[in-house]
């Protein structure tokens, strides 16, 4: 897809390792900096790194693989032994001739010894400088032996670019990758840095500016991006004095059973809390009458199954309309969801479809796929987890060798919807290719009712009008810094209560 470009630097933007080689090859190429500029200035931020944060080591111990990894890690270690530190150097394999590695080492004057005598302690700093982002197989035995070794006897690891044993485009551990106090990456973030297990052992991030430059952007701009307000809180609805309610917005939740109600009321508490001027429940009488005993300023709609679509487009100035949570009956999901999407046009109606309504079409993929898929605007938003994904694209989920993000982006381009993938490192996708990972993510979240009031928070912001894509990276955030707010041990009453707070600094 097309990205315009915006006049930044897209300092939010993560970069696939393709599309980083492209980011150097063009400062190269258009002479902002030379090949061996770019490695000598990345070594530089490592030793710098190393010295700001670890300057009381006793020795720093760098490891060095044969390509570019390995030669940040001989620039670094001769500015560290320069700079008065004790250092060694064990290289796993020589670098190639004439390449930027082996000039690097050739200037290197710290004695390179074997991996053999690789023998780290507590208080030493280990630099893995073995392998890059790019790596696609597991560790050699000697690597995965040196680096457990560092691990294990608690010296502290800065890993150059990524641990080595992570891929950069997935995250994925492909075998013998150890966790590591701080990472130094370049120019921008991967994927790899934010998907899990990748997010995992990175430990702190920091990312450095060698010389590549943003300027790249105007001829290969990016599509994926780390979620946060740079990307959508220019499309944030603003209080507006000449609103009503229903100018403001109004969102409705189906509600299931009336001994499954709580769900539904959540994502209604949240679509308020997210700004919706007016939320309407729609159920049967007697889950009304449950749900009429724990809310005040939220409406109440009856409806039965084989009219609840019908009663959906009775309320006033509706715009969004959240289906599946704790809503059980499966037929009734599909053939509301399906009738939605087939009036989107003349209604305006947008579908956020979660839990129950995702697995309504478990075995029906093709009939909510060729519903949603058409000309204009995107109409529906799907929210699964882990499981939920699994059962509307089991394909997907078969292929090992797809990251988290390709699977969210495929469903995407099926679906013709915009996916939000759950989890502690949640992808949203849309189907121009556009994606998002979102990092805000707490552990607080993982408890019982959170992904109801997160499929609110969508409504509320898509009933005031947000673009699908905007309004499910709004709510990703928000959740997360809702769950950061209420603490370890929050409920999801608790989340509920502390979106409108997240949300109102940036609406002053």
């Amino acid at each position: 897809m097309t990205t315009a470009w915006r006049g930044g630097d897209w300092p939010d933007a993560l970069l696939a390792c393709a599309h980083m080689g492209r980011a150097d090859r063009w400062t190269i190429d258009n002479a902002y900096a030379s090949s061996i500029a770019l490695m000598d200035n990345a070594g530089a931020a490592v030793a710098g790194l190393v010295q700001a944060r670890y300057g009381d080591a006793a020795r720093v111990l760098v490891l060095c693989g044969p390509g570019n990894n390995g030669g940040d890690g001989y620039v670094a270690a001769q500015i560290l032994r320069d700079a008065g530190m004790e250092t060694k150097l064990h290289a796993f394999s020589a670098p190639k001739p004439g390449t930027d590695a082996a000039i690097a080492a050739g200037r290197c004057t710290v004695p390179t010894e074997s991996p053999d005598s690789f023998e780290p302690c507590a208080d030493d700093v280990v630099i893995d400088a073995i392998f890059g982002a790019g790596l696609t197989r597991g560790l050699p035995d000697d690597t995965r032996a040196a680096l457990a070794k560092a691990r294990d006897v608690g010296s502290r690891i800065v890993a150059v670019d990524l641990p080595s044993g992570v891929n950069g485009d997935s995250g994925a551990d492909l075998g013998g990758a150890v966790e590591a106090d701080a990472t130094v990456t370049f120019f921008r973030k991967k994927p790899g840095h934010l998907l899990f297990p990748g997010r995992a052992l990175c430990g702190d991030i920091v990312v450095a500016d060698i010389g590549v430059r943003p300027d790249v952007f105007r001829d290969d701009p990016p599509c994926i991006f780390e979620n946060g307000p740079a990307l959508w809180a220019d499309t944030l609805p603003r209080p507006n004095a000449g609103w009503h309610k229903y100018a403001r917005g109004h969102a409705a939740v189906f509600s299931g059973g009336r001994h499954a109600t709580g769900a539904a009321r959540l994502s209604a508490m949240a679509a308020q809390r997210a700004g919706a001027g007016a939320v309407t429940i729609l159920g049967q009488p007697d889950a009304l009458d449950v749900h009429a005993a724990h809310v005040t300023s939220i409406m109440l709609h009856a409806c039965r199954p084989d009219d609840a679509y019908e009663r959906l487009r009775e309320l006033k100035g509706c715009r969004a309309c959240v289906l599946g949570p704790g809503f059980g009956d499966l037929p009734t999901a599909r053939q509301i969801a399906l009738s939605l999407l087939a009036a989107r046009r003349e209604t305006g109606l947008r579908l956020v479809l979660d839990a129950d309504g995702i697995t309504a079409f478990a075995g029906a993929r093709a009939a909510l796929f060729d519903a949603a898929n058409g000309s204009g605007p995107v109409a529906l938003v799907l929210t699964p987890h882990e499981g939920e994904f699994a059962r509307l694209f089991p394909d997907l989920t078969e292929y090992a060798t797809l990251s988290k993000l390709d699977k969210a982006l495929e469903a995407s381009s099926r679906a013709n919807a915009v996916v939000l993938y759950k989890g502690p490192d949640t992808v949203i996708a849309a189907p121009d290719g556009r994606a998002a990972i979102n990092a805000s993510g707490t552990p607080a979240l993982a408890t019982a009712g959170s992904g109801d009031g997160l499929a609110g928070v969508i409504a509320g912001l898509l009933a005031q009008g947000m673009p699908c894509f905007e309004a499910a990276c709004a709510a990703a955030w928000l959740h997360g810094e809702a769950g950061r707010a209420a603490g370890p041990l929050a409920v999801a009453e608790d989340l509920v209560s502390r979106i409108a707070p997240a949300l109102a600094p940036m609406l002053a």
